[in-house]
């Protein structure tokens, strides 16, 4: 029986086979048994020092106890006449039920991000990963056995503290369809990030042992921000709440507040009740914030299979095709604007100001993503000579086109297709703008997103124009200037003093031209747009030019060597 199990799970997935055959050994699932027993046994010794104990003519005071509270201060302890107190334990197992499920929400997404990365990153030194690329499955096949295979252990670990997890919430009154609704949050959580980090593991693999470390180092940073915003704030009314989605943790201020032990608990804090997209109350209820959690989740888990598709088989492709990226770019924009809506005016003078405040984090998001989407469409020199050559003999024989091959093409240069990007991200927020009540902040808004977008295109080419370097470090060149362009600038400008509101100026050539766009008269606006559009024509001009030598001087090359 167990031999034809595993026949048959060989032949569904080869490669799960090999990661269980390799990682399920005694002397590996005894000290992963041991780490969760042990791990779950100081949990509870922990909070079982907690507890009140008897102190001679002293007043006790507990969290746990069931007296008078008085003001800053937990409730008095009363005596069960027995020696010792009356104790509320539906709060005490809640309170083992919160922490049990934040340490395993850290564990399973740090370590496992960990433990991917750092297999990819041995397969790539042992040279078995091409080994891998060239066996006849499918990349979903290939990945997801590494996906569900390497962490094995870890959800060893995890599968045994589950008994304790489930009795801790029933026991706090927690129901058990919302403690399953956790794990379906926690389990697209899971898969999103894991996905994620098989992707860093493909595309960054020129970090060498560095690269497991910055992942899960990465990961631990924002689930320790992101944790710390659910649970002592809440919903912010920024953009950037759409972040707290791909926390498992958002779920538990609804688990806390639904048993209704304890207004005074320090996790229940987090309020999400008004949070909507698109005014739609997705924070409302637990059942429609878990919904969108898992679909949210979802989308954006295709999306880096997408990238995983293109580049696993081969990994000089970009990570996605032109036509891919206007997709993500419409999701991406259409999914931020939907949390933009929704100001909390209770901490601003006006709803406009709210307004332009949600619309300089959206710019930010842009930034970070038409960085990254630079990075995923700008073809390396080798491919970029090969489509020069193609075009160069091409346009002898009047075929199609540059600029569809431009827009459409698999291996041709990136910035047309990033300002395309632009073009749709800007059709969906203009709209947006435009429907802004007439306040100061609405002329500011439209100047903002059009020097941010013309910047991008700066970066862009500039990006392809490093890759176009014959040195073997092109891509570390690339990150480095267009890196340094970005950040240099803002600490320059900090060391100096030169605020956005004293010098808005000089802000306008930064990355951040959005922090003084309110500030800039018309004039210094239109010199930057200006002074941006020359940088751009003589970058592309350059841009062409190489482009142009590299194709003649590589047809040439193939012509004499066909020479007799």
């Amino acid at each position: 029986m167990a031999l034809n199990l595993v026949n048959q799970l060989g032949e569904w997935n080869p490669q799960l086979l090999r990661e269980i055959k390799g990682r399920l050994k005694p002397r590996n699932i005894l000290i992963a048994v041991a780490m969760s027993f042990l791990g779950q046994l100081l949990l509870l010794i922990g909070f079982a020092g907690e507890l009140p104990v008897v102190e001679e003519e002293k007043i006790g005071y507990s969290r746990y106890c069931t007296g008078v509270t008085p003001e800053y201060s937990s409730p008095t302890c009363l005596s069960d006449g027995l020696g010792g107190f009356v104790i509320n334990w539906s709060l005490w197992w809640q309170d083992v039920f919160v922490w049990l499920s934040l340490i395993g929400i850290f564990a399973l997404l740090v370590v496992g991000i960990y433990m991917l990365i750092s297999d990819l990153s041995q397969e790539e030194r042992r040279g078995t990963l091409n080994f891998l690329r060239l066996t006849p499955g499918s990349t979903l096949n290939i990945l997801g056995g590494k996906l569900l295979g390497v962490p094995l252990l870890l959800y060893l670990v995890a599968a045994l503290a589950l008994p304790l997890h489930l009795v801790s919430g029933l026991a706090g009154h927690i129901g058990l369809s919302q403690i399953f609704a956790f794990y379906g949050v926690l389990g697209a959580s899971c898969l999103f990030f894991f996905s994620g980090a098989l992707l860093f593991g493909l595309v960054g693999n020129g970090l060498g042992g560095f690269q497991p470390w910055l992942g899960s180092g990465g990961m631990l940073i924002f689930l320790s921000i992101i944790t710390s915003i659910i649970g002592n704030q809440g919903m912010t009314h920024y953009p950037s709440d759409w972040l707290t989605l791909f926390n498992p943790a958002i779920l538990l201020p609804y688990l806390i507040n639904s048993s209704s032990l304890d207004a005074a608990n320090t996790y229940a804090n987090g309020d999400f009740g008004e949070l909507g997209w698109f005014y739609l109350p997705i924070g409302k209820t637990m059942w429609a914030m878990a919904g969108f959690a898992i679909l949210n989740c979802g989308l954006w888990s295709y999306w880096i299979w997408q990238g995983l598709n293109r580049r696993f088989h081969n990994p000089t492709a970009t990570l996605l095709s032109k036509r891919q990226s206007y997709r993500l770019t419409g999701c991406l924009e259409v999914m931020i604007l939907g949390f933009a809506l929704n100001p909390d005016v209770n901490n601003w003078r006006n709803y406009a100001r709210g307004l332009f405040e949600n619309f300089e984090v959206l710019l930010v998001f842009n930034l970070i993503l038409f960085l990254g989407l630079i990075a995923a469409l700008s073809p390396h020199r080798q491919t970029m000579q090969d489509w020069a050559r193609y075009r160069h003999a091409k346009r002898s024989s009047r075929q199609a086109g540059i600029m569809a091959d431009l827009i459409w093409g698999k291996t041709s240069p990136a910035p047309v297709a990033i300002l395309l990007n632009l073009a749709i991200a800007s059709a969906i927020l203009l709209p947006w703008i435009l429907l802004w009540s007439p306040s100061e902040y609405k002329t500011p808004a439209i100047l903002g997103l059009l020097v941010t977008a013309s910047l991008i295109v700066f970066y862009a080419s500039i990006g392809q124009l490093m890759l176009l370097l014959k040195t073997p470090k092109r891509a570390v060149w690339a990150a480095t200037v267009v890196g340094g362009i970005i950040i240099l600038p803002p600490i320059i400008f900090g060391f100096l003093s030169l605020s956005p509101s004293v010098e808005p100026m000089l802000w306008l050539f930064s990355a951040f031209p959005w922090a003084s766009i309110q500030y800039a008269a018309g004039t210094s606006v239109l010199v930057a747009l200006v002074g941006q559009s020359l940088a751009l024509v003589l970058l592309n001009l350059q841009l062409t030019r190489q482009l142009r030598k590299a194709g003649e001087s590589s047809t040439k090359a193939l012509l004499s060597g066909r020479m007799p």
